[in-house]
């Protein structure tokens, strides 16, 4: 990318879909963001276009996660940033802590909806078309990509109360924390994360005792 994009190539980055970022706009401005590396051309019909990763990025205005170090300790997690909120019209994973959530029939379509869109990017942008690897998406969004995936598989994020998983980001690049009080909601969302293409390991926090989870997307 040489320059930014225009006031029109931005518009239609910004109205990309959230999760499988899918464009819409004129056959001018989709050629652009092609050459500029921003968008690709699926050689499938009907030929939609989507977003790169470094589409994703100008799009959020983010840079891409650096991966951890072979071999390096996990450190104990961040504390817990407020809970990401929905707006209206857009998909927003619940992470924990969201006050008055919806959970009826219509969240669950929604829910099922972004997984599916998920693995559809996972095919269209992994080797071979393969969906049991975490895509580059995910990687920039680690805190909505883990917690999308447990939404996905039936698993109660945190209310107001206790009760429920929360996941949050921590200090290790490529690393969220995953909470549950119940130990065996704990290993669920572990069975949950491993499932999806996520690297799971178990620990205790020094101070309290309390069990986490640290789940880094895998690569191979």
């Amino acid at each position: 990318m040489t320059r930014p994009p225009t006031a029109a190539q931005r518009r239609v980055i910004d109205a990309a879909d959230p999760v499988t970022g899918r464009l819409r706009g004129t056959e001018s401005q989709l050629a652009a963001l092609v050459r500029h590396g921003l968008a690709f051309r699926h050689p499938r019909p009907p030929h939609d276009h989507f977003l790169t990763p470094a589409g994703h990025r100008t799009r959020e205005g983010t840079t891409a996660a650096t991966a951890p170090a072979p071999g390096a300790s996990a450190p104990a997690p961040a504390p817990a940033p407020a809970p990401a909120r929905e707006s209206s019209g857009v998909f927003t994973a619940r992470v924990g802590g969201e006050e008055a959530a919806e959970t009826g029939p219509a969240r669950v379509r929604e829910v099922h909806s972004a997984w599916q869109g998920l693995l559809e990017l996972r095919r269209m942008t992994g080797t071979g078309g393969a969906v049991d690897r975490p895509c580059a998406w995910e990687r920039t969004h680690l805190v909505q990509a883990a917690a999308l995936a447990l939404e996905a598989a039936g698993l109660r994020p945190a209310g107001a109360g206790p009760e429920g998983y929360r996941v949050r980001a921590t200090p290790q690049p490529e690393a969220v924390a995953v909470r549950e009080p119940d130990a065996t909601a704990l290993r669920e969302c572990a069975a949950t994360l491993e499932k999806a293409g996520w690297q799971v390991s178990e620990h205790t926090e020094p101070r309290t005792g309390a069990r986490y989870l640290l789940a880094s997307p895998r690569r191979s």
